[in-house]
């Protein structure tokens, strides 16, 4: 596809307002569920509240919070959100604040099932059992009693969700978190109607969103991200993605995120280019893994190379087979590539890094300030993340740039 030397020349879909199911949103471009790391006790704070604030100031159509745990047993991290009564104080402010900036928002729900971390979850779920070396963990394997609890949990964080006013939730089925988890061949090795074949595998998805659909009635908007590979052999690939995709706009959601990746297997699949794991080791807790980190972290999380627009060669043959809104995420950092991608015939698309870097990046884009994001792509902000809250070193002017130097891989 050829387009014109001038992005004022170019089509202008991405500030053209469109419908998300009950939504409205202003523009089509989404804030995606790119983990804070700012939630203290699994609460939100302040900074959390500031970070979206200043998303949906700075022209985003819909921001959106990441990765909020169901249920105790989902959580990983002890700085990551649990969506319960006691953070609704919290988050009433967030959704305050996003839409006193003129932004919808967005939750983002899930269960990271075998890579729950039992010191801050009490236990650690899977569809299989058997040793994760991400986490690691050993998971126990999950019962029918366990299934129906956590389908369960899936109805009544929309209902929390909703209180907290909340626009949308995003159901999280990719990445190897527990819905992925029990879609996948690799991590799904049960003999009972959960797994086997893929009617089986995608028995708790469906589960799920019935009830996520049912809580959600008329005025909570359904996005679901999903897997279109899990990038690794033996993995969910394409053809799965494809019947995935149809169950799920067989079920009355109202969007699907096109994503991929394992984080416990293929992580760097999901965000592409390199792991900076002398970073990562630094800012560890558990002091006994920086080691094993520092210097076989490049082998665990394989480098994947990085191009804008990764995931689009994928997600456009499930735009072949669906009609209901698609939502592209993955590489977008330029004002030419989003356009062409949204003509492309997605109807909106999810910034991450870009907005990480500057939550202003969609004004800026509006007014021609800049055409492409200044993010490197260290993926610096990946690797402090998981121990301290999302950062961008380039904004960070607290970190002497020789000391940065000497921690990257």
């Amino acid at each position: 596809m050829e387009f014109p030397d001038k992005i004022s020349h170019m089509p202008q879909l991405l500030f053209t307002p469109l419908h998300l199911g009950p939504l409205y949103l202003r523009n089509r471009s989404i804030r995606s569920a790119a983990f804070e790391g700012m939630c203290p006790g699994h609460l939100v704070s302040p900074d959390l509240v500031n970070y979206h604030k200043a998303v949906a100031e700075g022209g985003i159509g819909m921001t959106t919070v990441a990765y909020a745990a169901v249920s105790k047993s989902g959580l990983s991290f002890n700085h990551q959100l649990w969506l319960r009564k006691d953070a609704l104080p919290g988050l009433k402010m967030l959704t305050r604040q996003v839409h006193d900036s003129g932004a919808a928002a967005a939750i983002q729900i899930g269960h990271c099932g075998l890579m729950a971390k039992k010191t801050v979850s009490g236990e650690c779920l899977s569809p299989s059992g058997g040793f994760n070396l991400y986490g690691p963990t050993w998971p126990r394997v999950m019962n029918k009693k366990d299934i129906s609890a956590i389908v369960s949990d899936f109805g009544l964080a929309v209902d929390l969700a909703r209180d907290a006013g909340f626009d949308a939730v995003e159901v999280h089925a990719g990445h190897g978190y527990l819905i992925s988890q029990f879609l996948s061949p690799y991590t799904n090795h049960r003999k009972d109607d959960y797994g086997g074949a893929f009617e089986n595998r995608s028995r708790f998805m469906a589960e799920v969103t019935e009830n996520v659909m049912e809580h959600a009635g008329n005025d909570i908007a359904v996005l679901v991200k999903m897997n279109l590979r899990d990038g690794f052999k033996g993995g969910m690939e394409i053809g799965e993605a494809i019947r995935v995709a149809k169950l799920l706009e067989e079920s009355g959601v109202h969007a699907l995120v096109l994503s991929g990746g394992f984080v416990s297997k293929a992580p760097m699949y999901v965000m592409r280019g390199r792991m900076p794991v002398k970073v990562m080791a630094h800012y560890m807790h558990e002091k006994w893994m920086k080691p094993g980190v520092r210097y076989f972290g490049n082998l665990l999380m394989k480098p994947e190379p990085y191009s804008e627009a990764y995931f689009l060669e994928d997600a456009l043959k499930i735009r072949q087979h669906v009609r209901l809104p698609l939502v592209y995420v993955g590489g977008m950092v330029s004002r030419q590539k989003i356009e062409e991608v949204l003509d492309s015939g997605f109807e909106f698309v999810q910034i991450a890094r870009a907005l990480i870097h500057d939550p202003a990046f969609i004004n800026k884009l509006k007014t021609g300030e800049v055409e492409v994001s200044g993010c490197k792509h260290s993926n610096y902000c990946i690797a402090r993340m998981y121990a301290e809250k999302m950062t961008c070193y380039q904004n960070e002017k607290s970190i002497p740039g020789t000391w940065l130097k000497d921690l990257e891989a």
